[in-house]
């Protein structure tokens, strides 16, 4: 079911942070139900600390549409990881996927994956992952994201704020702040599940081809993605003219 079309407030970006700076992350996600109310979506990866966003933001929205892009290249173990929160946490799952399947982008473009170049790599999270997340925000006309996003992850995630506005979109991180100890913490305390992929010393994992435990060498967890070649998959980063453009299905 597609929502009605929300208004979009005009927040004012610098008090609504000062506001929320030392707010707890409940206190996060009850302000942006209050403010977005049925325009307020959240992403999922189903990755190994999923189940924190899913269970915090569903103990106060259980019926928020939860975006999953599934690219099609995920591990087995994240499919029935998800089939697992999914039941438990009664989530209102909208699963998106590519319009171009996985053989057919082989076809045209190779594995993308094995060719160790940025550009590649872009190209396929654009092709797999960011299409098909705009054309979910849109179909359920989003004007707010809740995002799992934290801090110590990556350069990029060093410099977000609690509440930002990206494309024209509000996106707000409600554990944006919290550390490993947290995320442990709150865990154990719900007796919520990891990915079954962290006792294999996975401390992030995304498509099966570009994902590996982590290593004493690593300075932080994303480096674990990509071969380490780049952070990002481009869900959360502004995009250019070029990059929306390119998003149109019939030019990937």
């Amino acid at each position: 079911m597609i929502s009605a079309t929300v208004e979009t407030p005009n927040l004012d970006l610098f008090q609504v942070n000062q506001q929320l700076e030392n707010a707890e992350a409940s206190s996060v996600v009850e302000w942006s139900a209050e403010t977005f109310s049925n325009g307020l979506i959240m992403s999922t990866s189903f990755g190994i600390q999923a189940a924190v966003m899913l269970h915090l933001v569903t103990r106060i929205m259980p019926n928020i549409p939860v975006i999953w892009v599934d690219t099609g290249y995920l591990p087995v173990e994240t499919y029935k990881f998800a089939e697992q929160l999914t039941q438990r946490l009664e989530l209102n799952l909208k699963v998106y996927q590519s319009p171009i399947s996985p053989a057919r982008m082989e076809a045209t473009h190779g594995k993308l994956w094995e060719q160790n170049d940025v550009a590649a790599f872009d190209l396929y999270d654009r092709i797999r992952k960011v299409e098909p997340m705009q054309r979910a925000l849109q179909e359920l006309n989003a004007i707010a994201w809740l995002a799992g996003l934290r801090k110590n992850q990556t350069e990029h995630r060093q410099g977000l704020t609690r509440v930002e506005q990206q494309d024209g979109l509000y996106k707000i991180y409600p554990i944006l702040d919290w550390n490993a100890r947290d995320i442990y913490r709150y865990l154990t305390s719900h007796d919520l599940p990891y990915h079954p992929y962290f006792d294999r010393g996975y401390v992030s994992v995304g498509d099966w081809h570009s994902s590996r435990p982590v290593s004493a060498d690593d300075d932080n967890e994303r480096d674990t993605r990509f071969r380490g070649l780049k952070q990002e998959c481009g869900l959360h980063l502004p995009q250019t003219a070029g990059e929306a453009q390119s998003l149109d299905s019939s030019s990937l």
